[in-house]
């Protein structure tokens, strides 16, 4: 049963990572077309992180081993999504 919880904490990342980067991919490319991009640097940055510290805390109520498996999930939802949206492929798109 631990695992099935390890593996539930490690998607649990990946849709925090998910949220995370993908909210962050969005704000990037609406800053063109916004007249107060710092504004709306300032609140995507602010409810990222919130969302991301409250999944987080969350998690972290059952145990550090299982804020280590969302941690990894985490990362890896960062991998896929620079792999995905990264700077090559802007330059491919282009």
């Amino acid at each position: 049963m631990a695992w099935l919880n390890l593996i539930l904490a490690f998607l649990a990342g990946i849709l925090l990572g998910g949220f995370f980067f993908g909210g962050l991919w969005w704000t990037v490319n609406k800053l063109d077309a916004n007249s107060g991009p710092a504004t709306l640097l300032i609140a995507s940055f602010l409810v990222r992180t919130a969302v991301l510290l409250a999944g987080l805390y969350f998690i972290l109520e059952a145990g550090w081993p299982y804020l280590l498996a969302a941690m990894c999930g985490f990362l890896a939802a960062r991998t896929v999504i620079t792999f995905r949206y990264g700077p090559e492929k802007r330059k491919q798109r282009a």
